[in-house]
């Protein structure tokens, strides 16, 4: 319950700090690599569960 609240309590100032910090640590090259394999990562994410929404379908049926 308590961990809960505090991520509510995220405002832009700490946001700002945090994107700070990240492209220090990272460096501005880094960044767009990371979000590239982010993007990979959900979109075969996705896919693996559309895969496996449609083979149980088929389970349903019979």
């Amino acid at each position: 319950m308590i961990l809960s609240n505090l991520f509510l309590a995220i405002g832009p100032g700490q946001i700002a700090v945090i994107a700070i910090l990240v492209l220090l640590l990272f460096g501005g090259k880094k960044i767009p690599e990371l979000m590239k394999g982010l993007g990979t990562g959900i979109k075969e994410f996705k896919k693996g569960v559309k895969e496996e929404d449609s083979l149980e379908e088929p389970k349903k049926k019979d």
